[in-house]
């Protein structure tokens, strides 16, 4: 299912719910353990857990930068820094497992959204499959799919607000 994109007061908001058959606990441990964290998205290692503190981005050529800890509240809330906007998740137990909610804040809709969009849809189908006990590489193709999905929502949502 396509992330939903919805204008807000500071920009654009995109949401996407994922419901994982796993413990809230295995799901926090996935995002922010450096031993896990790097199987699903491995441009991402934490480097201080707490609000204030940082996650490294490594662009994987060498250059490797600091994204803030913006809100953090352990076992259920991280956001950090994420070029101009930021991502947000958040961790809800539920009887069968857990729900996570990854929202991403931009302010603008530009060329890179849908790039953006998509490469975090495959991550979390790779976090899924990870939590299901299968490693995977990044599946090039899917992403390739996923991007056309999103840059079509994103181009709607474009000529939408009349940009």
């Amino acid at each position: 299912m396509l992330a939903v994109i919805e204008k807000v007061e500071e920009g654009y908001l995109a949401r996407f719910d994922r419901v994982f058959h796993h413990s809230a606990a295995n799901v926090w441990a996935a995002l922010t353990e450096n031993d896990r964290l790097p199987k699903w998205m491995p441009n991402l290692r934490v480097k201080d857990l707490r609000k204030g503190g940082s996650i490294t981005f490594d662009m994987m050529d060498g250059t490797n930068f600091d994204l803030t800890i913006t809100n953090f509240l352990q076992h259920s809330v991280l956001e950090f820094t994420w070029g101009d906007g930021r991502v947000r998740f958040e961790v809800y137990p539920k009887p069968e497992g857990c729900l996570l909610v990854l929202k991403e804040f931009f302010p603008a809709l530009n060329d890179h959204t849908a790039k953006d969009l998509s490469g975090w849809h495959v991550c979390l189908d790779v976090l899924n499959a990870l939590l299901n006990g299968r490693e995977m590489d990044f599946p090039r193709g899917d992403w390739e799919k996923w991007h056309e999905k999103y840059a079509g929502l994103v181009d709607r949502m474009k000529r939408e607000s009349g940009r």
